[in-house]
């Protein structure tokens, strides 16, 4: 991977990765000699495994490197000693003799993190993650260690992991399941979102707890088969907006979304990611989409998405600088990125979200969720009581014309506790106290989103839908066994 840069004389390049070990093992070429360093083992020689120099000192290190003649020197974790002027100077005072002797440094390290006095000095790239080969080779020669078939699928749900991680993840598949498991697997893999503390998982919905919504239902169900390797030709959703009324069940709607699809549920909250430090929000988030890339085949849902970009729009916010970076760099990333993921954003208020956001093309669909239906509030009504063991008769539906989904739940809690008719004369419906801006945001989707909902004018055929939905058995981390 390096032979260009070293063919071309680069004396000293920077390599992120957090598998320090595998670089050792990809790294050596032939017409040049191999060495290792760290702060423990000293110089040791890559070809033999043994140690030439019992040499622990960065500086005493790299000015071993300037008596050799075409010799790369992979420096482990030198970035944390970049604090030392002493390792400073010998960068500075080596860099043009190993230009000249056809020696390299290679810095690995999982981060950038270098002094302004050797940056420039330092040519950076990426050592990739596995490939699908790579991860499936890794598998092979587990498994015939162990007599254990092959799953192409768990090798690709192990896409995104180190190299380390992908062979954790394969053993203890084995343990558990005494086959390579790809449930198993995925569960390993949410680690990854886990431990970035970034963001965090949720458990998907079932598909049968979201009453009515029958239009979105059927868009998600028709476009699922994108994501099947047997159809890579169709096009791939990248993003859906479900603005409306707060309490119609949008973020259910999300969140079903991750069980139709059978992927993990992935929440982003844009303010968890803002930091006081400068430029630390704008890597936060960065972070994080990379992250999702590398993870791969998940719902990433922003609740509320006005609220989150808040500020975008006004030079008058304390932070609008740093939202607004942060803002550009989610656009970019959700139009350019080629991951399978599915961007699911909920908005209450459209007006305060930037004209950028929900221009054409940058969602593949905006959904309007109006308040339910006639024959969605009946079936939001048996939803309730399967669900809380309430008893409100189906001919309430007409009494709670104007009622959202959230509010038929409060009633059906309610009413365990208050009776039915006391409950409904303490609940007060937003369709009476938000009347105005209800109607405004009606009038704002007639001509800019889709329908949600069914609307109660149509024959009652066409009301109802397939029972293509099954319920799913999703673990932690929400994917469904192999």
């Amino acid at each position: 991977m390096i032979q260009d840069y070293l063919k071309a004389g680069y004396p000293a390049l920077c390599l992120l990765t957090q598998e320090p070990h595998r670089a050792e093992q990809l790294l050596p070429s032939e017409d040049w000699n191999f060495f290792s360093w760290d702060c423990l083992q000293g110089i040791r020689d890559l070809q033999s495994m043994k140690m030439v120099e019992e040499i622990r000192d960065p500086s005493q290190a790299l000015s071993w490197l300037n008596e050799l003649h075409d010799t790369v020197l992979i420096v482990h974790n030198l970035h944390l000693f970049l604090e030392s002027p002493e390792v400073v100077q010998a960068i500075q005072n080596g860099v043009s003799r190993w230009k000249a002797t056809g020696c390299c440094l290679v810095m690995v390290s999982p981060v950038i993190n270098m002094k302004p006095e050797v940056e420039k000095f330092f040519h950076v790239i990426d050592l990739p993650l596995p490939d699908d080969q790579e991860l499936f080779n890794l598998q092979s020669e587990l498994g015939k260690a162990h007599n254990i078939k092959v799953n192409k699928k768990a090798a690709r749900a192990a896409k995104g992991l180190t190299e380390f991680e992908a062979e954790t993840a394969y053993a203890l598949s084995l343990i558990r399941k005494g086959y390579f498991s790809t449930k198993v697997i995925s569960e390993a893999k949410s680690q990854m979102i886990r431990k970035s503390g970034l963001m965090e998982f949720w458990e998907p919905a079932d598909i049968a707890d979201v009453g009515g919504l029958n239009s979105f239902k059927l868009f998600i169900e028709n476009r699922s088969k994108a994501f099947n390797p047997e159809h890579n030709n169709l096009p791939q959703i990248k993003g859906i907006l479900l603005v409306g009324i707060p309490g119609t069940g949008k973020s259910l709607a999300s969140k079903a979304t991750a069980s139709i699809l059978g992927w993990p549920l992935i929440r982003l909250d844009i303010g968890s990611l803002k930091n006081s430090l400068v430029g630390e929000s704008e890597r936060r988030m960065r972070e994080a989409t990379r992250l999702i890339d590398a993870f791969g085949k998940a719902i990433v849902w922003i609740d509320e998405v006005e609220k989150a970009f808040a500020g975008t729009r006004s030079s008058g916010e304390s932070d609008a600088g740093t939202t607004a970076a942060m803002f550009g760099h989610f656009l970019t990333w959700m139009q350019e990125t080629r991951s399978s993921v599915l961007v699911m954003a909920t908005a209450n208020n459209i007006a305060q979200l930037p004209p950028e956001f929900i221009r054409a093309g940058r969602f593949d669909a905006t959904f309007f969720v109006d308040l339910p239906t006639k024959s969605e509030r009946i079936e939001i009504i048996k939803i309730m009581n399967r669900k809380w063991g309430s008893d409100i008769p189906v001919g309430c539906s007409d009494r709670l014309n104007g009622y959202t989904g959230a509010e038929i739940e409060q009633l059906a809690k309610d009413s365990l506790f208050d009776g039915l008719d006391q409950a409904f004369g303490a609940l007060i419906p937003l369709s009476r106290t938000m009347r105005e801006d209800i109607d405004s945001l009606r009038q704002w989707a007639k001509t800019r989103a889709r329908l949600a909902n069914t609307p109660d004018g149509e024959p009652d055929e066409q009301r109802k839908i397939r029972p293509i939905y099954k319920k799913n058995s999703v673990n932690e981390s929400g994917l469904n066994d192999d």
